[in-house]
């Protein structure tokens, strides 16, 4: 079930914008060879700069809306990532964030309905956990040791760990401070908090698909998802602050905003209602957009005039999420402050760069240590797809206010301001084919009707077949 999904709207620009987002996505498709797969096959690449996917690249587009555009390259993509040892099938790639290819998988299934792929998938999960646990968990602090998601560059780290030899990423620091290092593992000692929601949800999930897959369900699972929930909220959560920490280590860790790390805290609900709101009232919005990482590092900050290239910049992937977790729970402003500033660089760069400036919101790539240790700054990377897939989640899961379920969609819309309508065609669910329009303004929906037919609940059903019509009135 792939082909096409056209977005319509009485806003021009969120309409230009989705097309530019589509355009970007098909663009990097390309065909590549993963370790397990037999033939090149099509798979979403990272960007338009890369030869390859990544695995939370392929994790976050699949999960952004893509598993609901084109099925068959996005399991492409996520079976690509695969590798293969002592442990069985498991999640490959760098290895501190590996394990958010479980929550893409879960999204892949709930967009496809695919069993056969969620039997698999609850194997290579139950595969990933186990080398995890022997290799990164420490039974101390109930977290798992890694760099925070997606925080490859020595840029989103304090001064103590720019010590990474003749390179610029983390996963270097250990190998050039032994003494340092933590001896299991790859022996990086952060345990942060954007990681560990992403285990948490694993371990969730289990129970999810064991259940879907009507087959028994380990108590084990259970004990560990309620164990290292507690763990983060013991270790991470800032009770004066309103905030979760950043990363803690042996030393002093760090207290700063990491803008997808509270995200995921929301959305996967690490934190509870209270904590949601406090986040959420608390989280540093600079005028560009939700930072990767706030405040500056006192290395790269001068006058605003500079910021490091994961410290302080605004990154799209991270718009996306935090728009659709501020949209989940009612902050309409904060939502649509993420969807007007991507809709606007879309429009003025013609595509979706990779990162921007918090300030000007020009494309920017930040500074960051070269191979000398000189601050310079970082190069830019185009048309990259977690930033189009982020504006797919701004629309399908913010403005549409989808949440996907093994049960079906419930919607929340939120219409952005100086909208009356908007129509998305062609979206492939389960065994539809969806058109869902929304008429009028605000939240609040008048009446949600599904192929003409009145529901009580704005609940589309996951077992209907066919082209669907949604109808959607608000007041």
């Amino acid at each position: 079930m792939s082909g096409y999904t056209y977005f319509k709207s009485d806003r021009e620009d969120l309409e230009k914008a989705f097309r530019i987002a589509t355009g970007d996505i098909t663009g990097n498709i390309s065909l590549y060879r993963g370790e397990l797969q037999d033939q090149e096959k099509p798979v979403i690449m990272a960007g338009l700069g890369y030869d390859r996917p990544w695995t939370r690249d392929a994790a976050i587009n699949v999960w952004n809306g893509c598993g609901l555009i084109n099925r068959e390259v996005s399991k492409n993509t996520l079976i690509s990532m695969l590798t293969e040892d002592g442990y069985g099938k498991r999640i490959g790639g760098q290895y501190w964030d590996a394990i958010i290819w479980v929550t893409g998988a879960w999204n892949y299934y709930l967009y496809s309905g695919d069993k056969p792929f969620l039997e698999e998938t609850l194997a290579i999960s139950l595969n990933s956990l186990k080398y995890f646990e022997d290799t990164e968990y420490n039974p101390l602090s109930g977290l798992f040791r890694g760099a925070p998601s997606y925080a490859d560059g020595i840029s989103a780290y304090p001064d103590r760990y720019t010590a990474v030899g003749s390179y610029h990423d983390i996963q270097y620091w250990a190998e050039h401070n032994k003494d340092l290092r933590h001896e299991k593992g790859e022996g990086l000692p952060i345990e942060a908090l954007s990681t560990n929601c992403l285990y948490y949800n694993a371990y969730k999930l289990l129970s999810a698909m064991a259940e879907e897959l009507k087959v028994e369900v380990d108590p084990l699972w259970k004990e560990k998802e309620e164990n290292i929930l507690a763990a983060i909220n013991s270790h991470l959560w800032i009770e004066d602050k309103g905030h979760y920490r950043y990363f803690i280590d042996p030393w002093e860790g760090s207290e700063a905003q990491d803008g997808l790390g509270h995200s995921l805290a929301i959305l996967l609900d690490v934190a509870d209602e209270k904590q949601k709101e406090k986040i959420l009232e608390n989280q540093y919005i600079s005028p560009a957009g939700i930072p990767c990482l706030w405040p500056v590092f006192d290395r790269y900050d001068n006058n605003k005039e500079h910021t490091g290239r994961h410290n302080g910049t605004v990154w799209p992937h991270i718009q996306g999420f935090w728009g659709s977790a501020a949209a989940g729970q009612g902050k309409k402003e904060l939502f649509e402050k993420e969807l007007e500033m991507l809709t606007s660089f879309a429009l003025r760069d013609g595509q979706f760069g990779e990162v921007f400036h918090p300030e000007t919101g020009i494309e920017y790539g930040g500074l960051q240590e070269n191979s000398n240790g000189v601050i310079e700054e970082y190069f830019l990377c185009h048309r990259q797809t977690w930033s189009a897939t982020a504006y797919l989640r701004l629309i399908l899961m913010g403005l549409y206010g989808m949440v996907f379920s093994s049960r079906g969609i419930r919607f929340t819309p939120t219409l952005p301001a100086d909208s009356s309508f908007v129509h998305i065609h062609g979206l492939n669910y389960r065994k539809m084919k969806l058109n869902i329009r929304i008429d009028g303004t605000g939240d609040n929906i008048q009446s949600f009707t599904v192929n003409g037919n009145s529901c009580s609940e704005p609940v589309l059903p996951s077992s209907l077949e066919g082209d669907v019509q949604v109808r959607i009135c608000l007041n």
